[in-house]
């Protein structure tokens, strides 16, 4: 698959590069961005993906979290796509809000018109940018893991948990952990997939871990959440609580840690960005 190249830029001796290309599952140009690791030069290297949260594009993690010294150390490929198909032809919210639409795939694969012939983030990135970084860039496609923030949170627990095979290791900051327990997801869920709610389990993390038997569970890779207690989501929107139940519940291995005077934002995210990466780079190797 070709793609163009937006800008290049040097960075702790390795590649920032941002791109374009015209995607198949959204029907519409596509932008990523790519952090390649100086280790590259030698040969392939792990790829982890990060999955931005509400309104945020493929640029926010790369400028505001501040991953790439890190990353460069550790020898970590880095990508992360936009947050949802955009375009003249792709529907936006019919009420105009931040927190559906443009900016607000949730990852899913939606079935209800007008958004199912666009909104197929789920398998834009499990297939589509998958092959694009796995063609275009030294990735090593065997050892990849996900993680992501708030939405996109959301998006790592449950692309992870459902494509084992694929991503051998999951962590997430202040993530969505049950979207069919909060006024977003509930919104994005009803419009993305129809009112029948248990079409909606595939896309709630907390189902999905509820769902596994304890022998699974056992073997899947441990999840590293991180939340701020000054949230103002925390007991709206996130629920971490029913992830750590439903953990508990099959025993899958699960570190949530809280932070005390921490908020929803970057400041919180890239404080605690490099015990994340260096989480993946230890499943990684």
């Amino acid at each position: 698959m070709t793609f163009e190249t937006l800008s290049e830029h040097a960075s702790f001796n390795g590649t920032m590069g941002f791109y374009r290309h015209d995607a198949t599952e959204t029907q519409c140009s596509m932008r990523f961005s790519v952090f390649v690791p100086p280790q590259a030069k030698d040969g392939p290297v792990p790829v982890l993906t990060y999955l931005a949260g509400l309104t945020c594009t493929e640029e926010t993690f790369m400028t505001k979290a501040g991953p790439q010294r890190v990353a460069a150390e550790l020898g970590l490929m880095l990508v992360a796509p936009d947050t949802s198909p955009r375009g003249e032809n792709v529907p936006d919210d019919p009420d105009g809000g931040w927190d559906f639409g443009h900016g607000a795939g949730f990852y899913l694969d939606a079935t209800e018109a007008p958004y199912a012939a666009h909104y197929r983030m789920c398998s834009y990135i499990t297939q589509e940018l998958n092959t694009v970084i796995r063609d275009g860039f030294p990735a090593d496609p065997n050892r990849q893991g996900i993680f992501g923030h708030s939405m996109g949170g959301h998006g790592a627990l449950t692309i992870g948990l459902k494509n084992p095979d694929t991503y051998r290791s999951i962590s997430a900051f202040a993530p969505i952990c049950s979207p069919l327990h909060c006024p977003w997801g509930d919104k994005a869920l009803r419009l993305y997939l129809g009112p029948q709610q248990e079409t909606w389990r595939e896309y709630d993390a907390a189902e999905l871990i509820l769902s596994l038997s304890k022998d699974d569970a056992h073997g899947r890779p441990p999840l590293l959440i991180d939340q701020g207690m000054s949230d103002s989501f925390l007991k709206t929107q996130l629920h971490p609580h029913l992830l750590e139940n439903a953990c508990s519940e099959v025993g899958l291995s699960l570190t949530l840690r809280s932070h005390a005077g921490y908020d929803h934002g970057y400041y919180f995210i890239s404080t605690f960005m490099e015990d994340h990466l260096r989480h993946h780079a230890a499943a990684l190797k």
